[in-house]
């Protein structure tokens, strides 16, 4: 029998400062009527993964173009580590699109040095760092290929690497999976942990809340250029937490005549029967013997709602 207990939130984060390397205070941007900023205030912290959900035309890119210092707040400021965000910090970012920004004609080695150098990296160096990575990932036969002759995956490798290559503490990645195969997907996946480990801060945009509730330390959640919801994963899941609990059984079950009757039932593809109960605290241990004694029990967990549900749940409300 497996039993899955959920944590309020990650031992990683609770024993650990959350010092923010960007701060958004007041800030306000509007375009004609439409306020695609309404008085934003929120904190990402230093070496985490920052969740930057929203509808489309919430006003994410906005902010994402704030940040990066491509427009500026027409009220309310940012701050880079606590001090007043400037371009020079930029230089310090890596920004990755949703509208890519490569050069067809170019070769992938010379798309690589020229967003390191641009960035302020040596040639040397960004020498060095391009081979590393090219080697990592297995692209070193493609590093003359033009970007034309790449398959749409491939491109989008060299993008990622376009964007980390001059080792930047402040990652933004705008819908980073699009294009890419589950393989590839995993592997991106991957590196964007090993990046946070390794010190830098990732701001993760996407409509893909499989991958927020995979990645993300932290989420926030924008719409009409509002706030809306914010806060690390974790809690905010807790605290969405409508008490409850799935047990899952290889037969059918038969719950006449007992203390929980199922709210839900549902028959797996794979064969498992799932049911769902609501429980109040002082009430799960006799759930949990009520499901054990039916006998046949494989599983028992707290059903807490995914950032997917929260998320359509938040911007309908």
């Amino acid at each position: 029998m497996l039993i899955e207990i959920s944590l309020f939130s990650s031992i990683y984060w609770y024993f650990r400062s959350v010092t923010p390397i960007i701060e958004a205070i007041d800030v306000v941007k509007t375009f004609g009527n439409t306020q695609a900023a309404n008085h934003i205030h929120l904190q990402i912290p230093e070496n985490s993964i920052y969740g930057l959900l929203g509808p489309n035309g919430a006003g994410k890119t906005t902010f994402i173009r704030m940040v990066t210092t491509i427009s500026r707040p027409d009220s309310g400021k940012i701050l880079y580590k606590g001090q007043a965000l400037n371009q020079n910090d930029a230089l310090k970012m890596g920004y990755m699109p949703e509208e890519r920004g490569l050069y067809k004609k170019m070769s992938v080695i010379d798309q690589l040095l020229f967003f390191a150098e641009i960035k302020g990296m040596s040639r040397t160096d960004a020498k060095q760092e391009a081979v590393k990575w090219l080697t990592r990932l297995e692209m070193q036969t493609w590093a003359g290929k033009k970007l034309e002759e790449l398959s749409k995956g491939m491109a989008q490798k060299v993008q990622f690497l376009c964007t980390i290559i001059h080792r930047p503490e402040f990652i933004i990645l705008d819908e980073p999976f699009s294009g890419f195969d589950p393989v590839n997907a995993d592997l991106i996946k991957d590196l964007i942990i090993e990046l946070r480990n390794n010190g830098a801060t990732i701001l993760f945009s996407t409509h893909r809340m499989d991958n927020v509730e995979e990645l993300c330390d932290f989420l926030c959640i924008i719409n009409n250029g509002n706030v809306v919801l914010n806060g690390d994963s974790g809690s905010i899941r807790r605290k969405m937490f409508a008490h409850k609990y799935k047990a899952g059984y290889l037969t059918e079950q038969s719950f006449d005549n007992k203390t929980f009757i199922p709210l839900q039932f549902e028959k797996t593809t794979d064969g498992r029967f799932i049911y769902t109960f609501h429980a109040e605290n002082n009430q799960i241990e006799a759930l949990l013997q009520q499901s054990t004694q039916q006998g046949g029990l494989i599983y028992f967990a707290e059903d807490l709602p995914t950032i997917h549900q929260i998320f359509v749940d938040t911007v309908k409300a």
